[in-house]
């Protein structure tokens, strides 16, 4: 299993990249508006959504650890915080 610890700002980074190329690929996929303006925006928006997830990825998956089961099996939960009504 691997873990990866985000940011806020990290986390919407990424959600935003990614929304800007499913913004572009469902303007090149539509046919809503005219043909120019519509492949204008939907092209642009595509290449920009990809081209900045990809330093975005490589960033995540390279401060990701992996974790071992055997960091699990000496989990043990403090208990000591008892509610004491």
């Amino acid at each position: 299993m691997r873990e990866t610890h985000l940011s806020l700002p990290e986390l919407a980074l990424i959600a935003g990249t990614r929304g800007m190329a499913g913004a572009g690929l469902g303007l090149l996929l539509a046919d809503r508006m005219s043909d120019g303006p519509r492949k204008a925006v939907g092209w642009t928006l595509l290449l920009v959504g990809v081209l900045t997830t990809v330093p975005l990825a490589i960033q995540v998956l390279g401060a990701s650890r992996s974790t071992d089961s055997a960091d699990w099996a000496d989990y043990r939960p403090d208990l000591s915080h008892t509610y004491t009504g």
